[in-house]
């Protein structure tokens, strides 16, 4: 469905790009820390954290940080395949596309592991990384078309987040998230899946596995002691979630670590 041209990661405060419009593919873009701006079509649009921005083919535009403040965002450019766009409405309209996602975790784990593979070079990442641009446009149009949701509904969804992001080393149930925000089990379950694209074990575990990414390079600690303090008594079944998550074994991810630092 989809042909990768590039997949990058632009950080800084002196990021500049710019388009003619004379190109035939489609630029894709997660803002994941701070701001930046762009002029498309002489539109001017901010695009911050947590929001997805997609110009179209033959789109002219020019884009840039605004002054002293970082940014980091994932950026990928792609061509679709002649009479492929049609499956996907988000890729048939002629004008841009902004949005702020809810399933914004979910998204940012697709586009982190795509640029990874990509600067990698592994093999078949091209065509991984295809299938992980294609998921998250799914997601997104889902999202879209889903929009009816309140955004009381939204609101409830940050406060679950707000509670797993406090007690994601303990054991979580949908019935402590349903009485975080006051309804039954069931429909918190059914509420969090629905707004982020993940079960609550799922987003539960990817929370951990990202601290347990940052914990192997930036700690002193054995993968072993990552494991317990993440809560993963059993070590074996938390290698096996790591690498199925990341692709890698965790002690591949502690390699940036000081030489002499145990793992």
């Amino acid at each position: 469905m989809l042909e990768l041209k590039t997949v990058r990661r632009d950080q800084g405060m002196d990021w500049y790009e710019e388009n003619n419009g004379m190109e035939d593919s489609f630029s894709l873009v997660l803002v994941t820390y701070g701001k930046c701006v762009y002029w498309i079509e002489d539109e001017k649009v901010i695009v911050e954290k947590g929001e997805l921005l997609l110009l179209p083919a033959r789109t002219r535009y020019y884009g840039k940080t605004i002054p002293t403040v970082f940014h980091e965002k994932y950026a990928v450019r792609f061509d679709t395949l002649v009479g492929e766009e049609t499956k996907l409405p988000i890729l048939t309209s002629r004008r841009w596309l902004k949005s702020k996602i809810g399933y914004y975790e979910l998204i940012l784990d697709l586009l982190k592991a795509a640029y990874t593979e990509w600067e990698e070079g592994l093999p078949y990442a091209s065509m991984r990384g295809q299938a992980k641009v294609t998921e998250l446009l799914v997601l997104w149009s889902r999202e879209l078309e889903q929009s009816a949701y309140s955004l009381g509904a939204q609101a409830n969804v940050e406060r679950m987040k707000s509670y797993i992001g406090e007690h994601y080393r303990e054991k979580i149930t949908k019935e402590q998230l349903g009485a975080c925000i006051r309804v039954t089990p069931n429909y918190a379950a059914t509420l969090f899946s629905k707004m982020t694209g993940q079960t609550i074990s799922e987003y539960v575990h990817a929370v951990r596995i990202r601290t347990a990414i940052y914990m192997l390079n930036e700690s002193l600690l054995t993968v072993s002691e990552v494991a317990a303090y993440l809560g993963y008594n059993d070590v074996s079944y938390f290698h096996k979630l790591f690498k199925k998550t990341t692709g890698c074994t965790p002690a591949q991810f502690a390699h940036n670590r000081p030489s002499g630092t145990r793992l």
